[in-house]
């Protein structure tokens, strides 16, 4: 019988047996090949319609949901979903290579080429210290870390110091430079936030957002008036999306304000509707497509009531 782990995933049951599986090199390149092969053809002039309009902006969305299916199937420890998540989440590897290559930019043979060569480089103490240096590595490190993950954590870090320096240029530097854009959009609202404020650039007060939050949210709805009276302009859709992203980076800067972490009040808040939206299918006597707006809202505040005087309301 599985139990729960601290973090609320499944623990393994210690009865079951754990066969390791082998992987079989020729047999995963040929798959690999295949892949390939199967991506250049979709994207091919007589391929799939879809596959061929997409750019890497229309891709990308994807490229984070997919990354948050693997995360979300590591969490759950369902490993026969995890084989099929780290499989999409490789087809977007697969698809921006394929679209790189038909601009001319690169093609998936680079992309490998430059994960050996980094694998290669910062593994010294498994690949030799010439190997190594081969694969460009520009670090004085000591390879002999004898069994320990700190030491390797340590000749890491400075060996991608030593690439980072490598690929410097002489231009100003913002203090900005430090917050990674290799995040969630949430994530770096808040340390871009917190950086700036660093040199007073802040509100004083988390009071002093509230305003700010009706004043984005003014923007914003002059803005999508504007879109719904010219459903076609593009450029007022690119304004839309500009004056949200404004309103939601001031709500994550109060949240920081606050104490508290943005993402997990979205998550939090996730998992609350969830629950009261089930809680609304079950209680209906009718399909909530059938229901008035008004049936709806009532139903809504039965599940919010119902489900706090049961003390069932996720807190995470």
């Amino acid at each position: 019988m599985d139990v729960a782990r601290d973090d609320g995933s499944p623990e393994p049951s210690s009865t079951a047996p754990r066969v390791a599986v082998t992987t079989d090199p020729a047999r995963a390149a040929s798959l690999f090949e295949q892949s390939v092969a199967i991506m250049a053809r979709l994207r091919a002039p007589d391929g799939c319609p879809w596959d061929r309009e997409q750019t890497f902006d229309t891709i990308r969305k994807y490229t984070l949901e997919e990354a948050y299916e693997v995360f979300d199937a590591i969490e759950r420890r369902d490993f026969p979903h995890l084989a099929e998540e780290l499989g999409d989440l490789l087809l977007q590897v697969l698809f921006y290579a394929e679209m790189a290559a038909n601009e001319g930019h690169f093609n998936i043979a680079d992309v490998l080429d430059h994960l050996n060569r980094k694998l290669i480089r910062r593994h010294p103490h498994v690949f030799g210290v010439e190997a190594s240096r081969a694969a460009g590595n520009r670090a004085d490190v000591d390879a002999d870390v004898e069994g320990s993950a700190a030491a390797v954590l340590r000749n890491w870090e400075d060996i991608k110091a030593a690439e980072k320096k490598a690929k410097s240029t002489p231009e100003a530097t913002s203090r900005l430079d430090a917050v990674q854009r290799a995040m969630p959009a949430l994530a770096e609202a808040g340390k871009l936030g917190s950086r700036a404020a660093k040199c007073g650039f802040d509100w004083p007060h988390w009071r002093d957002l509230l305003p700010k939050l009706a004043e984005e949210t003014a923007e914003l709805e002059a803005e999508a008036v504007a879109l719904e009276q010219n459903p076609g302009d593009a450029a007022r859709k690119q304004a839309v999306e500009a004056e949200l992203g404004d309103l939601l980076f001031t709500a994550v800067n109060l949240s920081r304000r606050l104490g508290v972490d943005a993402e997990m009040a979205l998550r939090g808040c996730n998992l609350r509707f969830r629950q009261r939206f089930r809680q609304m299918e079950l209680a209906s006597p009718r399909p909530l497509e059938e229901l008035s707006p008004d049936e709806l809202e009532a139903l809504w505040a039965h599940a919010k009531r119902t489900l706090a005087a049961n003390k069932t309301e996720p807190q995470a």
